[in-house]
């Protein structure tokens, strides 16, 4: 079982448990009823679907053992396609059809966008994946909870690696303009300006979705980066690894939690 379903495993569990520790007097239908939110389509899917299983597994397994207190767990799963304008819409459905807390969401900006509609109805909202650092840190929202770690330690994590273990002095720092990848290239940048064991030769968005990225790769190889820091999803890093490979840029990745493997990339970091 690969690591990232581990944590959404123990994203769900928590959640769960969690319902748990609620006493049942705030519960009054004869069911738990526990909104899990994210892709479930598109791109991102791979990203949504492991949560939506892994909640299921989770549900079954109480519901099996005689619920909670006699109530059984009743899972409301909703697609929201990472999309900030879906995920607002997707709160307030699952606020009218009575959810009491939120498994999710999955990618910060939809998270961050339905929030405020959550909060305004008094429910518990947990993430195993929404990693933009203001969601805990600026106290706009004290019912939300995640399960990994945010984004500026994410990238102190990447640059660290990159420039303490891998010896790296010139990167190029690209992201994908969302809340998540571009909040975690902001980080990047500052701490590898911050620490002086390197350079940032190149820092540039990209735009998602598009088919041809040449042109950032080219930008890469001309600056003479030594590493590129990514801040995105798999459909766009995967392009652009590709077209490194293609375009012959020896170039190496390194990324956050939630990418792949690719030799040709070259080591990106999990």
């Amino acid at each position: 079982m690969s690591m990232t379903l581990n944590r959404k495993l123990v994203a769900a569990a928590a959640v769960l448990i969690m319902a748990v520790a609620i006493p049942v007097v705030s519960f009054g239908a004869d069911t738990i009823k526990i909104g899990v939110v994210g892709p479930h389509s598109g791109d991102l899917a791979s990203y949504g679907l492991p949560t939506v299983n892994a909640a299921k597994i989770v549900a079954e397994q109480i519901n099996e053992a005689g619920g909670i207190n006699g109530k059984k767990i009743e899972l409301m799963i909703e697609d929201d396609v990472c999309k900030p304008e879906v995920a607002t819409n997707t709160a307030t459905k699952l606020i009218s059809d009575g959810a009491q807390m939120i498994l999710g969401g999955i990618c910060s900006g939809a998270t961050k966008a339905a929030l405020p509609i959550y909060l305004d109805a008094g429910l518990l909202v947990m993430s195993p994946s929404a990693t933009n650092p203001p969601l805990t840190q600026s106290g706009d929202y004290p019912n939300f909870f995640r399960t990994i770690a945010p984004d500026d330690a994410q990238a102190q994590l990447d640059v660290d690696f990159a420039t303490d273990k891998l010896g790296y002095k010139k990167l190029a720092v690209v992201h994908d303009k969302g809340d998540y990848g571009k909040g975690f290239a902001e980080f990047a940048k500052k701490f590898i300006e911050e620490g002086g064991k390197a350079e940032v030769v190149l820092y540039e968005g990209v735009t998602p979705g598009a088919v041809d990225y040449s042109a950032i790769v080219q930008k890469i190889k001309r600056s003479k980066a030594e590493a590129v820091i990514f801040g995105g999803y798999h459909p766009e890093a995967s392009k652009i690894v590709n077209m490194m490979s293609l375009l012959q840029n020896s170039d190496q990745i390194c990324r956050s939690d939630d990418e792949f493997d690719d030799k040709k990339g070259r080591n990106i970091l999990k």
